[in-house]
């Protein structure tokens, strides 16, 4: 069901965040966002001057390389368009994640390694939200497409960690029931 229509309104501002997650040749996985904030009127900026509308206040560019478990091997990130000069100076703080994990508690180490002045509250949120869930879109159904064609049965008994991670996966779903009975606790278990 779609949203409820909308009242008359007039559009002032638009973000987007585009996430590519690509396959490497040499075995490791890049995932690639940029996040762009656009203004529908022209307005005066300090450091920048006029920004005419439809040009981007914010445009950042971050690429994260992983290995098949969620290690970072290196991480970028660039600053093409801020509303201030200072803005792209910062940049390479995300290099602070090198060597860490893209698992529980990556939300709480990205924020105290570079939250608030360590780092770009755009380049931090497009790493947080975007590019985590876009580092699992992109590996697992890969890494389970291998293993079905190399013949590996989907292992049932380990708990899974996206268990109980949203409603579709709560462990009294009919989705945990049917793939990974051992875990379900819904109604018809306690038949």
């Amino acid at each position: 069901m779609p949203l409820s229509p909308a009242v008359s309104r007039k559009l002032l501002h638009t973000r987007e965040i585009r996430c590519l997650g690509y396959e490497r040749d040499d075995g490791l996985w890049d995932i690639e966002g940029i996040i762009t904030d656009v203004k529908t009127y022209s307005f005066e900026n300090l450091d920048r001057g006029m920004v005419a509308a439809g040009v981007p206040i914010h445009e950042m560019h971050v690429r994260l390389t992983v290995d098949d478990n969620l290690k970072v091997h290196d991480i970028e990130a660039f600053t093409e368009l801020s509303p201030f000069k200072i803005c792209p100076t910062i940049a390479d703080g995300v290099k602070k994640l090198i060597g860490e994990r893209v698992v529980s508690g990556w939300t709480r180490l990205v924020q105290e390694r570079i939250g608030g002045v360590a780092g770009c509250t755009h380049i931090m949120q497009l790493i947080l939200g975007p590019l985590a869930t876009t580092v699992y879109q992109t590996i697992y159904p890969a890494m389970a497409k291998r293993k079905r064609e190399a013949g590996i049965p989907e292992d049932r008994d380990s708990k899974p960690g996206f268990l109980n991670s949203c409603h579709g996966w709560s462990s009294a779903q009919d989705m945990v029931r049917t793939r990974f009975p051992k875990f379900y606790t819904g109604a018809a278990k306690a038949r």
